[in-house]
């Protein structure tokens, strides 16, 4: 994810192209959105993600970067949100990608009180945790300071502060998902994304509740490499990259950073935004075992400036792609989408206040602000276009989505946003 610290890009030639027209396929098949403050009275610094606890109580509790997570309040006229947690003295936000990245809750939420968090640690060398953690047994409103147990810790290759990865969800199978980047500088220096002996740059699916000897969750057994690894030594640390270690977590490979991804409430499909390097930004449908090319490969390219191959099965290719500037969107795929710097990936609408929006699914660019819906029908884009244009003020950091499918956008202007029909 590139954050503000990045905003050294070509600015002016992006923001004469952000207002061009897009001659998009299918353009009339999806609505002009809006967005409308959700939360009129409420501004928080930096926030990174929202989420619903899932114990019918529909409280939604949002996650600053810098390690507070809030509880909003049941008015959304109300000014005093809840602190639910906060790891802000550990100073898991020190650098541009680093932070409190992402929160989900365990399906039985209602009955163990349990949830994770990935976040950053600073102390040499960088590494980034998977931690599970428990409410209070006396306040619902409060994490117990005292319940963390930390399920992985990845150390960062010479101490890199990028590419963490970002998105830590359970799927309708009940195991655990974490999306984790390549481990940070640029253009993958180790190799690492195509090899299946590290976690980075991987989509990793564990069970929480369970252990497999050596490690503090459990390896579902249908996983895909778990054949491959059944002589693997589970003790071996999951950031050493010079063993010749299967790592058995891995659902998915040669991702780059997967800033957000989500699962589609009807069909199932695991969808992501992964963010490109010098010229393209992606969205893929992740598949059980798929290769996703880089850093062999940048969105549909060869990429450039390496000489690193494609390890393994052949790549899957993105649904869609997007440049980064006027000149390299001719290259691409579709070369009339507009451009972007660096993608969020969202979700696929299945709620009811949008009825022309169902089954789109909805993304951005977290430093334009542009927000798109595309459609995907077997095996092919239906329609893609502009939702709501651009707006350099408004970083998209992440999307949410309560329990009745509706969606909100997270904004680094300190605004939760409703989205809405334009003119609503």
């Amino acid at each position: 994810m590139k954050l503000p610290g990045h905003l050294s890009v070509k600015l002016p030639l992006i923001a004469s192209a952000i207002l061009l027209a897009s001659d998009l396929l299918a353009a009339d098949a999806l609505p002009k959105l809006d967005l409308k403050p959700a939360y009129p009275n409420l501004n928080f610094t930096r926030p990174l993600g929202m989420i619903e606890s899932p114990d019918g109580t529909h409280r939604q509790f949002v996650n600053e970067q810098a390690g507070r997570v809030w509880i909003l309040p049941a008015d959304r006229n109300g000014s005093e949100p809840k602190l639910f947690l906060d790891i802000s003295d550990r100073h898991p936000f020190v650098d541009n990608e680093e932070g409190l990245l992402s929160l989900a809750f365990h399906p039985q939420f209602k009955s163990n009180g349990k949830f994770y968090i990935w976040y950053s640690h600073p102390s040499a060398p960088k590494h980034t945790i998977l931690a599970e953690w428990q409410v209070s047994k006396t306040d619902p409103n409060k994490a117990d300071p005292a319940s963390e147990r930390v399920l992985l810790n990845i150390n960062k290759p010479e101490n890199w502060w990028n590419h963490n990865g970002g998105t830590v969800l359970f799927g309708p199978d009940g195991y655990l998902y974490l999306s984790i980047g390549d481990g940070g500088d640029g253009y993958d220096p180790h190799d690492a994304a195509q090899q299946l002996n590290n976690l980075y740059g991987k989509i990793i699916r564990i069970d929480v509740n369970s252990r497999t000897a050596g490690l503090e969750y459990g390896i579902p057994k249908d996983n895909p490499f778990v054949d491959a690894a059944k002589q693997a030594d589970l003790k071996a640390a999951p950031t050493d990259m010079r063993a010749n270690v299967t790592r058995q977590e891995i659902f998915a490979y040669g991702v780059r950073n997967t800033w957000r991804m989500s699962f589609d409430r009807e069909t199932g499909e695991l969808w992501a935004g992964d963010v490109g390097q010098d010229i393209f930004e992606e969205v893929d449908i992740i598949k059980k075992g798929g290769n996703y090319g880089w850093s062999a490969r940048e969105a549909f390219h060869p990429l450039r400036g390496t000489d690193h191959k494609v390890r393994g099965s052949e790549p899957i290719d993105p649904i869609i792609e997007y440049a980064h500037d006027p000149r390299s969107q001719p290259q691409s795929k579709f070369p009339n989408h507009s451009i972007g710097v660096s993608i969020t990936g969202g979700y696929v609408y299945r709620g009811k206040k949008i009825p022309a929006l169902r089954g789109a699914y909805v993304y951005a660019d977290f430093q334009m602000g542009t927000i798109w819906g595309l459609r995907y029908e077997n095996g092919k884009i239906t329609a893609d276009d502009v939702l709501v244009p651009g707006n350099f003020q408004r970083n998209v950091a992440s999307f949410a989505e309560d329990s009745a499918g509706e969606l909100y956008v997270i904004s680094f202007d300190g605004t939760i946003y409703d989205l809405v029909e334009a003119g609503k």
